[in-house]
This record gives structure tokens, sequence and C-alpha cells, in this order.
């Protein structure tokens, strides 16, 4: 069975953390593919909030 784990971090190097945490537990074999993405939205102020997120598809 195909199955995805979704990661959401404000900043890279979590998200990075987080995922080589779930990825150590994981057999090499069972990866399917690995989708990132980074949005990047205007705040107040002239700031901008970043948004790291990915998505690891692998077998069950």
């Amino acid at each position: 069975m195909i199955q995805v784990k979704l990661f959401d971090r404000e900043h890279e190097k979590d998200l990075e953390v987080e995922m080589n945490r779930f990825l150590k537990g994981m057999d090499e074999q069972k990866l399917v593919d690995i989708k990132y993405n980074v949005a990047a939205m205007p705040e107040e102020e002239e700031e901008q909030i970043y948004c790291f997120s990915a998505m690891i598809i692998y077998r069950a």
C-alpha cells in the first residue's frame, strides 16, 4: 500500500530535522518519492512569512 507523510514548518532547518528523523526509521527500499514546496506570504510591516513543506511518498 502507498502512503504519505506530510511535513510543514516555518524554518527550513526544522523541516530538514523532522524529515531526517522520519527517514532514519524507514527502509530505503520503501521510499517512492519526496515532494518539496516553499511558499512566501506577505505580512504586516513588509515582512514575509515562509512555509516550507514536503511530502514523503512510501510503501507501507
